[in-house]
């Protein structure tokens, strides 16, 4: 593979920082619109950074880190609007940033502290899936929900182009095809299914899917956050108006490890990720402020500050969330009475109880 963009790509911004037209989607943004995605974006990769350096030293059990793919979600996140529910895999932080979370909520989950911190309905985000794709239908039921409801709003869903491969995104595909529900698939194809290349996942770039399914299907660069705000922001509409699902995928690329366990080098070569560092989604807005004298060095550096004392707070946090208790764990399983587990609750007290002298 290489860092070339193809031909059929939405791109509004190049990796120089250059603005350019695309005949089918288009957006209009203020400076100060500019400025707020740049600021986003480099707060974002500072939590990021953080939590790995919070990994590396024994504060998480792992993390998945979202290096590279800063665009993609922050453009896609900035498109939803409060009527939208969005579903997540597990390394959507930047969705989560846009969805108003808590960063140190997310923490927790990899803490091993809570299995997921926030209120889904007050975020209209819901909580992290590790099972690989099975967030697609629970999305489409959702969507399905929306459209028998008569809501305003749509959902979007999240997943990798390893995850295109799973059967749950296949069968979701199907329903909201038939169903027509108002629904967006975003996937974000960073060109590794942890150890297997792009090449192992589809013979087509992955977009060209959904015409099998019968609903349109674009690629978008990845790393562009105007392009990705662009084509979300249509997709979205769409869906809202009737259209239909829409199959988004986001052309980017992993510059980190799959997780923290994952070592990298043992699959790829050097020169691949020194090509990809030249699309970097936060130097080419950087650029674009730059060149059309939008921010001065004085804004970049509040932004920096902005970043490194969120960096602070985030890891002074992270270490003052309690432990739970080892019972805690038979709480919210069910919603109401349930014989196995109280049976298995009282039978773990007992082994506890074991240990006190």
């Amino acid at each position: 593979m290489t860092a070339d963009a193809p031909p059929e790509l939405v791109q509004l911004l190049t990796p120089e920082g250059e603005r350019v037209e695309h005949p089918d989607y288009d957006i209009d943004l203020t400076p100060e619109e500019v400025r707020s995605l740049y600021r986003d974006l480099v707060l974002v990769r500072r939590i990021d950074l953080e939590a790995v350096a919070l990994q590396r030293h024994g504060e998480l059990g792992i993390w998945a880190s979202l290096l590279g793919q800063e665009a993609a979600q922050i453009g896609s996140g900035r498109a939803l609007t409060d009527d939208d529910m969005a579903f997540p895999t597990y390394r959507e932080h930047g969705v989560a940033w846009c969805r108003d979370v808590d960063p140190v909520k997310l923490l927790g989950l990899f803490r091993g502290v809570n299995h997921g911190g926030w209120d889904p309905a007050e975020h209209n985000f819901h909580l992290y899936t590790i099972v690989i794709g099975s967030q697609t239908l629970h999305a489409v039921g959702y969507a399905m929900g929306i459209q028998r409801d008569g809501g305003d709003g749509a959902t979007i869903v999240y997943f990798g182009d390893g995850a295109s491969s799973q059967g749950d995104v296949n069968e979701s595909f199907v329903w909201a095809s038939v169903f027509n529900a108002p629904i967006v698939f975003f996937c974000q194809n960073n060109q590794w299914a942890i150890s297997e290349p792009i090449e192992k996942q589809s013979r087509i770039p992955l977009y060209r899917r959904a015409n099998g399914f019968g609903f349109p299907g674009v690629r978008v660069d990845g790393n562009d956050v105007f392009a990705c705000l662009a084509v979300t922001r249509q997709a979205l509409k769409n869906a809202r108006e009737g259209q239909g699902p829409t199959l988004i995928e986001a052309f980017t690329y992993r510059m980190g490890a799959h997780t923290t366990t994952d070592d990298p080098t043992r699959y790829r070569v050097a020169s691949e990720l020194e090509a990809w560092k030249l699309k970097d989604p936060i130097e080419r807005v950087k650029a674009y402020l730059f060149k059309n004298e939008l921010a001065d060095q004085e804004f970049f550096d509040a932004v920096d500050a902005e970043a490194e004392k969120l960096g602070a707070d985030l890891r002074r946090r992270c270490v003052e969330m309690p432990d739970p208790t080892p019972m805690a764990m038979f709480e919210h399983v069910y919603s109401s009475e349930h014989r196995q587990l109280d049976e298995e609750r009282t039978a773990y007290a007992g082994y506890l109880e074991g240990f006190e002298s």
